[in-house]
């Protein structure tokens, strides 16, 4: 029998980003992180490019490692006690990355993840260079691992997850209005088919690039919804359990009928 593990509360902060305001946007960040972690969360994640707004076709705010953005989300990790997952835009020998970065509650880095699948419809493939590995990370028992936005639509980078052994996927997210169906069917899926938890951080508002309807929502193991914010802004909180992720796959073990040995040769 596999140890007791403890769940851990994560918080989906769906608000909005005022658009090229990093300031205001950090300032907001910090007094989410702190009334979060006021009512037990132990990790909050913000929308995909919370702090300056998504913008696909803009190198803008670019930083090195260890950048502003990023320095202000340690600050906010720190000061709150509370595990923050931010992004921001980071230069590097590869290019410019659309990254996720995570900070425990002592301010150090835990993971970074760059987004692997750049969004070609809106030419984001033309600035950004794309990520190539996954980001991992742990809050007490509960392993994590990190997706952005677009990345949703990809199985196998949820699978490659799985086969990591996270318990749940974070997914920041600019995700617009028009295709909202699309994030809450792909959460679902993503969640069902893995048999762990996803955890999607969408954004809400009205930028020069699109309309925002939030959508944030926690699926569980089972593929069904353990939480959902709506199109206003919420803090949105749901439990992650290791334990229930082994239960749920010990009473339908569906992941020993794949046939990993065959797909790639059909």
């Amino acid at each position: 029998m596999s140890p007791h593990k403890e769940p851990v509360t994560v918080c989906c902060a769906q608000v909005v980003s005022r658009w090229n305001e990093p300031g205001k946007n950090l300032r907001r960040a910090a007094r989410c992180a702190k009334t979060a972690a006021e009512h037990g969360a132990r990790l909050i994640v913000f929308p995909e490019q919370y702090a300056t707004g998504w913008d696909p076709s803009a190198a803008s705010y670019a930083e090195p490692p260890g950048g502003p953005v990023q320095s202000a989300y340690a600050a906010i990790a720190g000061e709150a006690g509370i595990t923050v997952a931010g992004s921001a835009r980071i230069t590097g020998d590869a290019g410019l990355m659309n990254a996720c970065v995570v900070y425990g509650p002592d301010g150090r880095l835990l993971t970074s993840y760059a987004k692997m699948h750049l969004f070609s419809p809106a030419g984001e493939q033309m600035v950004y260079t794309p990520g190539d590995s996954l980001g991992c990370f742990s809050v007490g028992d509960v392993r994590f691992g990190l997706a952005v936005c677009y990345d949703l639509r990809f199985g196998d980078l949820f699978r490659a997850y799985a086969r990591a052994g996270v318990h749940c996927v974070c997914l920041p997210a600019a995700w617009p209005c028009e295709r909202l169906h699309h994030w809450r069917l792909l959460l679902a899926a993503r969640a069902l088919e893995n048999q762990y938890y996803v955890a999607g951080t969408g954004t809400i508002g009205t930028t020069p690039v699109a309309r925002y309807c939030g959508g944030s929502a926690v699926a569980g193991p089972d593929g069904d919804e353990r939480a959902a914010a709506g199109d206003g802004e919420r803090l949105l909180f749901a439990d992650v359990d290791p334990a229930e992720v082994e239960r749920v796959r010990a009473s339908f073990p569906v992941t020993g009928d794949r046939r990993d040995d065959l797909y790639c040769t059909l």
